[in-house]
């Protein structure tokens, strides 16, 4: 029974989320965010609890619960001169960090080094700041997906949401990407996601980013289809987080913004079989199972 089924629909309805990773990450991609999902077609997004710009978009989602939200939970840093670490004293989850105390930039060095006790505490730990500012979210995901590093780091995911009855996102092709075997991992009550589309890095370098999202709305799988974005604009602060780092850089993010913020985009999922859904709903059917 894939997801569709679970929420009711036939086998064969492609459901979608729009989903805006990041937010947090800086006040410019705050602000994209905050766009997407009052004038654009983004109906989700998550929040980078260890970040820099945490507060203002914490303050954001405090003041509009209508907006599906979920913790981005992190345990590593990508960037070359922008940095952040964890939500934890650094004496309590000392594997987690490098030698100046900051997320490991790979999912390699977090697998090497890092240990399942310091993880499971560290991502308890960003949901406890989060509920403890007064936020309600609807689900957990993860920064590069750092918890497929290892099996152990997965499992301290899988436990911390059913221990906060919240939905996590589960998928194949994540597993797959970050090494991990989906078979091992994935369990039948999961709610698992059909199919990822996020852009790729080839197609941002030929320009094509956005022929591949149109491409994508109209060939959607049945079943839950999730749209991973990454909006913000493609200014000085943006360029100087991303320095050295085209993929997923600011030119990359702006397109991302400009695309979900277009109103001739929005009629690309106004097909008969296709459905918006939230995360809310995939929560209240983990529920009753």
């Amino acid at each position: 029974m894939n997801t569709a089924q679970r929420l009711g629909y036939p086998k064969s309805t492609k459901l979608i989320i729009i989903h805006a990773d990041d937010a947090g990450l800086s006040h410019s991609h705050n602000r994209a965010t905050m766009q997407c999902l009052k004038a654009g077609i983004v109906n989700s997004y998550s929040i980078m609890v260890p970040c820099p710009w945490y507060y203002e978009i914490a303050v954001f989602a405090r003041n509009n619960p209508k907006h599906d939200y979920g913790i981005h939970l992190t345990l590593t840093c990508e960037w070359n001169t922008y940095k952040f670490g964890p939500v934890s004293p650094l004496s309590e989850v000392p594997s987690l960090v490098d030698k100046n105390g900051y997320f490991y930039k790979t999912r390699e060095e977090l697998r090497q080094y890092g240990k399942p006790e310091h993880i499971a505490k560290e991502l308890e730990a960003q949901v406890q700041k989060a509920l403890k500012f007064g936020l309600n979210p609807t689900h957990l995901d993860v920064h590069m997906y750092s918890v497929g590093a290892h099996a152990d780091f997965f499992e301290a995911y899988r436990n911390l949401g059913a221990k906060y009855q919240l939905p996590i996102m589960v998928s194949g092709e994540l597993l797959s990407m970050v090494g991990l075997n989906p078979q091992e991992i994935i369990r039948p009550n999961d709610l698992t996601t059909q199919k990822i589309h996020i852009g790729k890095y080839d197609l941002f370098k030929e320009g094509a980013l956005n022929d591949y999202y149109t491409k994508v709305a109209k060939n959607l799988v049945p079943g839950l289809n999730v749209f991973l974005l990454h909006p913000a604009y493609d200014d000085m602060e943006m360029k100087a987080v991303t320095i050295d780092h085209p993929n997923f850089g600011a030119e990359w993010r702006q397109i991302d913004t400009d695309f979900f913020t277009d109103p001739k985009n929005k009629s690309l999922f106004e097909q008969e079989d296709i459905r918006f859904v939230t995360w809310r709903q995939l929560k209240a059917i983990q529920s009753k199972s």
